[in-house]
């Protein structure tokens, strides 16, 4: 049997950004199309030493493949360890629409109608658990300052103790590894589209995926893990937290514009405007696919042929 190439996928999912969407979209892609899903069920521990490291490398490359394996962990060099780099997909939000989706759901879980927050959090203290978000960032609580708030750059920088710094250091080593490691990375606000490029770069993992995510049964599904009691901060909190994450943004809007990029040379329109002096939040997640465009003819075969020889 001939396996498909890439036949390593590591989706290291960074939390809060539509992952568990995204897993659940995979667990029936899997038995569709016969890849070996590989999870973990670990969900706290993005860090590793250098064993660990060389232990989860070991496991992951010794999988039955083709296989895609995810977990939320910060990047791994695999060659570091003398294994074959697999491709990397994965996808990121708006940094502070992310921030807030996990501060609500740590706090008050999801849909889904299980006292999963309960479960989640058993030592959260009754004032610690109804702490006014506003309070939170005004008040400078460690759960909403940095280093907490240095969330998503460290996905894409890696496991080097700098990555975990808030700085130009981490923030240029993640846009690196996203150039040189990522088949792509994708923004949450634009799904649908997401899933469109996954199936047409990835095929053997992700054909049909679009049709399934559209399924009214599977849309139900999805619903029940919308954040619940998520509550607006001031735009003075906002504001705050905006400084507070600006290599945060400065990341999210270079993934972004890559991105938008990529949309376009496989026909697919996006809505580029000015950048904001602040970013936009609160955008209704996913957004609707645009009908492709015809107006640029690439050699697509060839410019995926390139990325897989990288």
């Amino acid at each position: 049997q001939v396996l498909p190439f890439p036949s390593q996928v590591v989706y290291n999912r960074v939390g809060k950004c539509g992952s568990r969407t995204v897993v659940l979209l995979l667990r029936i892609l899997s038995e569709k199309h016969g890849f070996n899903l590989v999870t973990s069920d670990i969900h706290n521990k993005t860090r590793l030493t250098k064993t660990e490291q060389m232990e989860l490398i070991k496991n992951i490359s010794t999988a039955e493949q083709p296989y895609l394996f995810t977990r939320h962990v910060h990047f791994l060099n695999f060659s570091r360890f003398g294994g074959d780099q697999p491709v990397y997909i994965n996808i990121i939000r708006d940094p502070v629409n992310r921030f807030l989706s996990n501060y609500f759901f740590r706090r008050f879980g999801d849909w889904r109608g299980e006292q999963n927050h309960m479960i989640r959090t058993p030592s959260m203290r009754q004032e610690e658990r109804y702490l006014d978000i506003n309070v939170c960032i005004l008040e400078n609580y460690p759960e909403c300052s940095n280093p907490r708030l240095f969330y998503i750059i460290p996905y894409f920088c890696g496991q080097h103790p700098r990555c975990r710094e808030p700085g130009e250091w981490a923030l240029e080593r993640a846009k690196l590894n996203v150039n040189e490691n990522f088949l792509l990375v994708g923004i949450l606000e634009e799904l649908e589209d997401v899933l469109l490029l996954l199936e047409r770069f990835l095929p053997h993992y992700f054909k049909d995926v679009l049709s399934i995510y559209k399924n009214p049964e599977h849309r139900k599904l999805g619903n029940l893990t919308v954040t619940v009691k998520k509550t607006v901060p001031s735009p003075e909190a906002v504001q705050i937290l905006y400084q507070r994450m600006r290599y945060e943004y400065e990341f999210y809007y270079y993934v972004k514009e890559q991105f938008h990029l990529l949309k376009r040379k496989f026909g697919l329109k996006s809505h580029i405007r000015k950048p904001h002096p602040r970013p936009e939040f609160f955008i209704p997640s996913p957004l609707e696919t645009e009908e492709p465009i015809d107006d640029e003819e690439e050699d697509d075969e060839k410019w995926l042929e390139d990325i897989y020889k990288r």
